[in-house]
């Protein structure tokens, strides 16, 4: 089941996306036409709270009002909003080893062009890109970021005014269910919802300094409208293999890279068991890949500029799509 969170007449909805993800439906409007109103549908986190039998109840909906033409709506008509417009918690990781490899060196290139040191640039580019430090095979690398910047697909970054250096991460990530603490991993797909599409916009220069006093990322990754998910939340049940899934970026209709989901160096499982070790997890969390090997701009040594259109799809989800601009 694909679920999207979407506006309609000023009020904020929840729906099944159908019909070759061109069509939403509303499952409260239907719900309430049988006479049967459901509190689980009134936003995507009192569907996830609700648990299984909610996503139960909402394909009975569907499959008793789902030919009503009324009560669906076409997707480019939609304002599509994040699936969880204010998750309860987003973490967000470093789980490809080759992004792991290149983004430091990446840094390292950026802060050569800012000194104007082409010797030094050169020297980097030269040198080989070394092993992979044993601490990512140790455990989960994460990051917590900030839950009230989310936005969704086709919708405008604003630029934050302290930087120059804009960039892209091709990512897909979780949504958690069911509360707890203590998870095995042998355990933990029966706390993942479904999944969904994730660009960690991110000001690459304001990154760089803040990172040499080795905590954050702060202000590099935290901005308004920097956390795009979406467009919508594919559950568990139709993605079938999570870690097989092809990936794409697209800047202005132009392939800028490819990737899969393969070769996470911690599944989300071990994931989730390493997070929530004396932690409780809470339902309608988000829980970041990190981005794929060659997925930003960062180690390509593009970085967008005013007026880019920037388009990530993974394979089973759907593309996800947004413009960045300078304020």
């Amino acid at each position: 089941m694909k679920l999207a969170t979407f506006k309609s007449g000023g009020q904020e909805k929840i729906g099944i996306v159908h019909t070759g993800d061109t069509l939403v439906f509303d499952l409260a409007a239907a719900a309430g036409r049988s006479g049967s109103a459901n509190p689980a549908f009134a936003s995507m986190l009192a569907l996830i709270d609700a648990g299984d039998a909610a996503l139960e109840q909402a394909a009975k909906v569907f499959d008793k009002h789902g030919k009503d033409e009324s009560l669906s709506m076409k997707i480019e008509a939609a304002e599509i909003l994040a699936p969880i417009p204010e998750p309860r918690q987003m973490r967000d990781g470093m789980s490809f080893p080759l992004h792991i490899l290149q983004a430091p060196r990446g840094q390292l290139k950026l802060a050569a062009r800012a000194k104007g040191d082409m010797a030094e640039l050169a020297r980097i580019e030269a040198e080989p890109l070394g092993e992979l430090p044993e601490i990512y095979r140790k455990q989960p690398i994460y990051y917590i970021t900030n839950r009230f910047s989310v936005r969704g697909t086709n919708t405008t970054v604003k630029w934050p005014r302290y930087s120059q250096v804009m960039d892209y991460e091709l990512e897909f990530g979780i949504i958690t269910k069911s509360k707890g603490a203590n998870i095995s991993a042998a355990k933990a797909k029966n706390h993942i919802f479904g999944y969904t599409i994730f660009n960690d916009f991110s000001a690459r220069d304001a990154q760089r300094i803040e990172m040499e006093g080795r905590l954050g990322p702060a202000k590099g990754k935290s901005f308004d409208g920097g956390n795009v998910m979406g467009p919508w939340i594919v559950t568990s049940d139709e993605i079938g293999d999570p870690y097989k899934l092809k990936m794409e970026s697209r800047i202005n209709g132009k392939m800028r890279s490819q990737g899969v989901t393969e070769g996470m160096l911690f599944s989300f499982e071990e994931i989730i068991a390493y997070v929530s070790q004396d932690e409780t997890l809470m339902p309608g969390e988000f829980i970041g890949s990190g981005t794929v090997g060659n997925g930003c701009g960062l180690e390509l040594g593009w970085y967008l500029e005013h007026g880019d259109t920037i388009e990530l799809e993974v394979e089973k989800i759907g593309t996800l799509k947004n413009r960045v601009e300078r304020q």
